[in-house]
């Protein structure tokens, strides 16, 4: 929640004015009550002496300066005291919530992220120290972001790296023969690690928001026509495996960045082709009345279905998270990086669409994205 300045200016205002008026409040009360007794005692002193007032005009005079001087002196120092004193309160009542947020900066500059503030007295300050206290959850969400991509970094790397050290060790010392084979796997594991930098590295501008999209009016049809057709050719000679599409003739344009369209359907259909061996891969593209509607606007629908392996029920919930694989050592097998689906998802969200799966073992899987339509002039 934002904190309202007005507000905490105001009340620092008011703390201020409250401390003056009491100072002055207690200065005209003493004086108003100290300062005619103490003249009525000189007077009534003077008269028992036998001296006549007419004749003492400037005794009088100096007589009341006397009083008043001496009621100020102890309007200043009970007003004093006591503007001081709530001075010192109400300064200790701000400043003390202050120097529990800075603690707790503290522990965070020291890497302790567990820290909270606690409820304050103070509203505006109890508002600022619950926005502390979700930037603190974030940034605990971030570490621990942080230390988990390490480990699953480290964890992917290991495998290709140390069987790029085991060829090279066992050519180094004549275990191996140089044969093409050998070179080839050597070839082979060098573009997988190259797959994964470049995966990372991309993963990294799409979180952090330096991978911008150039949206524009776009027909879906060309796109997906022109990503099946690229893959198809590979499938030249495979008669266990189809690659068919499913578009309508009056699909509407959509609202997004062609490119990253086209390279969400490519990651899709990479993961679909690599674990079905036999059966069908399809491309459909629908609107629905049901659900064609976010936030108001129109979507389009392009789903990926494929009659492969399928995603246990459990697995669903992490298939767009970096590094997760529900079968580990198929997909090392088969050169995926462990990030295709989490770019996939992230660039759908860049495009304000949303992305989904479906999955049954041993029946196959279908992921479904929309992007906004395009609108009408």
């Amino acid at each position: 929640m934002k904190i309202d300045k007005a507000t905490l200016r105001s009340r620092l205002l008011v703390s201020q004015l409250i401390v003056l008026a009491v100072t002055v409040s207690a200065l005209a009360t003493v004086s108003r009550l100290s300062t005619p007794r103490y003249f009525v005692v000189t007077l009534e002193r003077m008269e028992r002496q036998g001296v006549r007032i007419q004749q003492v005009k400037g005794q009088l005079l100096e007589g009341f300066e006397d009083a008043w001087i001496q009621g100020m002196l102890w309007s200043i120092v009970l007003g004093g005291t006591t503007a001081g004193g709530i001075s010192y309160w109400l300064s200790r009542r701000i400043i003390r919530p202050l120097l529990r947020m800075e603690a707790v900066t503290r522990q965070f500059s020291a890497g302790d992220f567990s820290s909270r503030v606690p409820p304050l007295e103070i509203p505006e300050f109890d508002r600022l120290g619950h926005s502390f206290n979700r930037m603190a959850d974030d940034l605990e969400g971030v570490e621990y972001r942080r230390r988990e991509l390490v480990g699953d970094l480290t964890h992917e790397l290991r495998t290709p790296l140390t069987i790029v050290k085991g060829y090279l060790e066992g050519l180094a010392d004549g275990a191996i023969a140089p044969n093409p084979e050998t070179y080839q796997r050597l070839v082979v594991e060098t573009e997988r690690l190259q797959r994964l930098v470049n995966d990372l590295q991309e993963l990294s501008k799409l979180e952090s928001g330096y991978l911008p999209i150039e949206a524009r009016t776009v027909a879906i049809a060309p796109i997906i026509t022109q990503v099946a057709n690229r893959f198809a050719d590979q499938l030249i000679g495979l008669e266990s495996l189809q690659l068919t599409t499913d578009l309508p003739p009056d699909l509407p344009a959509v609202w997004g960045d062609p490119a990253r369209i086209e390279q969400i359907l490519v990651n899709l259909l990479s993961n679909a082709l690599r674990h079905t061996t036999t059966g069908e891969v399809n491309i459909r593209a629908y609107t629905q009345s049901h659900n064609s509607k976010q936030n108001g606007k129109n979507f389009l629908w392009i789903a990926v279905s494929d009659t492969g392996i399928g995603i246990a029920e459990a697995d669903l919930p992490h298939v767009f998270e970096r590094f997760w694989r529900a079968d580990r050592s198929r997909d090392r097998a088969s050169g995926g990086s462990g990030v295709g689906l989490a770019i996939c998802r992230r660039l759908v969200e860049l495009q304000n669409g949303q992305i989904t799966v479906t999955s049954q073992q041993n029946q196959g899987s279908t992921f479904s994205f929309s992007l906004p339509t395009a609108p009408t002039m």
